[in-house]
């Protein structure tokens, strides 16, 4: 990305990030939904703790807190296995999780926050779900994806941005 992509107005930034939680949101909802039709069975928060696990691995904001450590810890090989399984289980999300990676990460850029983005978008990469051909989104362009998708989910209610 060249110094002219990294540039975002910071009045923006916060709009934007919750841009990127709703599509967090919405992967978090459809990961918890594909674990309960693949592996009947388990106990409703096992497929809550496992979907938000997988979310927080891609996204590189893995939960520090020790019940969530733990369980990742000790389901290692299950959030792996559906890292892997991202690409193929979730090709209708690959767009918007390709964009709100990298809004996060010009987010962090502007803030001055110091991350470990260019390994979390290698790795989403290797596991083929980012879309490397695919424009960095503008902010404007990533508010009206954020928008159509969270609209078809039922995540959001209000008008389009304008």
């Amino acid at each position: 990305m060249t110094e002219q992509e990294h540039k975002i107005d910071r009045g923006f930034i916060p709009s934007l990030r919750e841009g990127v939680d709703v599509i967090r949101m919405i992967f978090f909802k459809k990961i918890r939904e594909h674990l309960a039709e693949s592996s009947p069975g388990q106990e409703p928060q096992f497929y809550g703790m496992l979907a938000g696990a997988v979310m927080n691995e891609f996204f590189g904001t893995p939960n520090t807190q020790e019940k969530f450590a733990n369980f990742v810890t000790e389901n290692r090989g299950r959030v792996d296995q559906e890292l892997a399984g991202l690409a193929t289980n979730f090709k209708d999300l690959r767009i918007p999780l390709t964009d709100a990676l990298r809004i996060h990460y010009l987010c962090n850029y502007q803030e001055g926050i110091d991350g470990d983005e260019a390994t979390v978008l290698a790795r989403a990469r290797d596991l083929g779900v980012l879309m490397e051909e695919r424009d960095v989104p503008l902010p404007k362009g990533f508010m009206e994806l954020v928008y159509r998708v969270g609209k078809a989910h039922g995540l959001i209610n209000e008008q389009a941005p304008s």
